[in-house]
């Protein structure tokens, strides 16, 4: 695997984390607890394992412009703003409602799990969609 192919990787950790959310919210809806933790801890871990592999990318080619111009460009960008300010709260939301679920303090996961999940699941899956208009769309 070479630097080249972390855009790649970067997209298909967000999609599964993405997935994982949606699976995991599903099954604390149904009553399955255990099921809900595994799926939320996976996501947790594709997460953690993009934002590593996005630092290591960026660190070793920098930014990437967006060779797109017009309405393309612009809606590029307003997805790249509101994707990169809400991803700045991820990684605390996620710790917080993490903590709070491992403290059992479940009325105070739930509270903040509110909030958390519908951000995370939109960085996730903008993160793709930046990647597929940025790595894959021919402008």
């Amino acid at each position: 695997m070479t630097a080249r192919d972390l855009p790649t990787l970067n997209a298909i950790l967000n999609a599964t984390a993405a997935i994982l959310l949606l699976v995991g919210w599903r099954m604390i809806r149904t009553g399955r607890r255990e099921a809900h933790r595994r799926a939320m801890l996976a996501a947790f871990a594709c997460s953690a394992a993009f934002l590593v592999s996005y630092l290591v990318y960026h660190a070793l080619a920098g930014s990437v412009r967006f060779p797109g111009t017009g309405a393309a460009r612009s809606f590029y960008l307003g997805v790249l703003l509101t994707h990169t300010v809400l991803a700045a709260a991820v990684p605390v939301l996620a710790l917080l409602t993490l903590w709070r679920a491992f403290r059992e303090r479940f009325a105070a996961h739930r509270a903040i799990a509110r909030w958390t999940l519908p951000i995370w699941l939109y960085v996730s899956a903008t993160g793709v969609v930046i990647y597929w208009m940025l790595y894959r769309m021919s402008w």
